[in-house]
């Protein structure tokens, strides 16, 4: 058969998406309790998926770790399609990793399909196939932590507590509102039968964006768990939504949020007020940098309630949503350079899942949310920052650009190659290169490539399918120092690659 790699032969595995299978509503029953190792072959115990993709779940689920790429390899050979194989994915992490006792950890397994899927789809020819054979792996990595952690699985629903298709949507906001999960998986499988896609995704939107909790990753889960059922298919889409809900409810540690005051909810109290003094008209207005660096300084130093109270007053006094959105963006990549690390890398991951619900949702009032809620994220995300070593007091706009005369394939080289070992000149490299070549293409093509190669853990994937993403998203006055504030967290040239690349490799040929 023809090479496995070329761009043609890999999106043939996916034409059949042009399909996916009509858009049926999921009829089977499904469930969110603990099932023991003994327990889940049976039949009944475990949430059952449509027949036509239950097997390659299976084979997924059954494989050992250490025969997953070889046999799945040989599928693909074989002719299996792109497209099942990440439907498969997504269903077998929501069917047996739980999101507890964080929206996070072990849970990265399902929160990051759709970024492999994005590395996939931007990546060379020869290796498209590279991150999402990491992600099986991965996979099978946190469903062995699941096991160690009391082999979560999702069961089937309690058929007698789902409401009819008249009460779905008030059952559901209502679960939501008093973080009942019980009455919300009930009222999420009713939605997912018997209401239209658009309409599902308005409520968990909402939700999406309401607490603190996790650092951002319920948001991330919302958009990219969306996003994979975009390819994958809405037939598929109960499962994921119940795991999605479940994702959304946690507070672990704590009593019920409806009944307590916690900083995690304090945002999403006082901007539903806040979000009601925007003017009417508030998706028009001028694009204005200097609102934009008003609206950074405010990030650098202010509380949540003040930097959200702004943001309300540059609207009003006329300023477009993108250049709060800018700060958005570009505040996110500031932190990166103040504190490279883990709380600085979700805000950057955080902003790009507000952003798509943002765009995505078409109700006013959850897009004002949405922004407010963004903006209130980075200051929480700046606090948490406090706590996890020294904090560099840099600016993004005060970032100079190397002086260089180097052309753009050798910039970039030298870019990667300073990554890790000194992110200021990478960065300074990085700026100068996106000055003179505002597309970066080069810059990107070669982000995704080494990601692909040497991409261990689920935040390579993540951070970079965001941050490539955004760069796009931001204005051209903002654009150059967004992308030179990637450097700090992006991999570079220098370090091995992933020992499943040629595994991977070796397996397909």
């Amino acid at each position: 058969m023809s090479s496995p790699f070329t761009r043609r032969g890999f999106f043939q595995t996916t034409t059949a998406a042009a399909a996916l299978a009509g858009m049926n509503r999921l009829g089977n029953t499904v469930g969110l309790v603990p099932v023991s190792a003994a327990e889940s072959p049976t039949q009944g115990k475990i949430v059952p998926l449509e027949a036509d993709i239950e097997p390659l779940v299976r084979m997924i689920e059954d494989t050992p770790r250490e025969r997953l790429v070889e046999q799945m390899a040989a599928r693909v050979r074989e002719g299996l399609a792109y497209q099942d194989i990440l439907t498969a994915l997504q269903l077998a992490g929501v069917r047996n990793v739980q999101p507890r006792p964080s929206v996070g950890f072990k849970f990265h397994s399902v929160l990051v399909v759709h970024s492999a899927h994005l590395a996939s789809l931007g990546g060379a020819d020869e290796h498209r196939w590279l991150p999402i054979f990491w992600a099986l792996d991965y996979f099978k990595a946190t469903q062995a932590d699941d096991a160690r952690e009391g082999d979560w699985t999702m069961a089937p629903v309690d058929e007698p507590a789902v409401p009819p298709a008249e009460r779905a949507s008030a059952s559901f906001d209502e679960a939501m509102e008093r973080w009942d999960e019980a009455q919300a998986d009930a009222a999420v499988a009713s939605l997912a039968r018997h209401a239209g896609a658009q309409h599902i995704f308005e409520h968990f939107a909402r939700c999406g964006g309401r607490d603190f909790r996790s650092i951002g990753h319920k948001a991330i889960f919302v958009a990219n768990a969306w996003r994979t059922l975009q390819v994958s298919g809405w037939r598929f889409a109960e499962p994921v939504l119940r795991s999605l809900a479940y994702a959304l409810l946690n507070h672990s540690g704590e009593g019920n949020p409806a009944d307590n005051d916690y900083e995690a909810d304090r945002p999403w109290r006082e901007n539903q007020q806040l979000a009601t003094r925007i003017r009417a008209d508030w998706t028009q207005g001028r694009l204005d940098a200097e609102a934009t660096g008003e609206l950074l300084a405010s990030l650098r130093r202010d509380s949540w309630n003040d930097v959200c109270r702004l943001a309300v007053d540059l609207l009003n006094r006329g300023v477009a949503p993108q250049s709060l959105w800018d700060a958005v963006f570009v505040g996110s990549g500031e932190l990166l350079m103040r504190q490279p690390g883990i709380v600085a890398l979700h805000a950057s991951t955080t902003s790009n899942a507000m952003y798509y619900l943002y765009t995505t949702s078409a109700d006013d009032r959850t897009r004002r949310l949405l922004l407010l809620q963004n903006l209130a994220f980075l200051p929480m995300f700046r606090q948490a920052m406090q706590g996890r070593g020294n904090v560099q007091e840099v600016r993004i706009d005060q970032l100079e650009a190397a002086d260089t005369n180097d052309p753009p394939e050798a910039m970039v080289e030298a870019i990667f190659a300073d990554i890790g070992r000194n992110p200021q000149s990478a960065a300074q490299r990085t700026l100068a290169y996106a000055k003179a070549t505002p597309n970066a293409l080069e810059f990107v093509r070669k982000a995704r490539q080494l990601v692909s190669l040497k991409g261990r853990g689920s935040h390579d994937y993540k951070f970079s399918s965001a941050v490539l993403e955004d760069f796009q998203q931001v204005s051209p006055a903002w654009r150059a120092a967004h992308l030179a504030s990637t450097v700090y967290m992006l991999l570079g040239s220098r370090g091995a690659d992933n020992p499943l690349v040629g595994r991977t490799l070796e397996a397909l040929a």
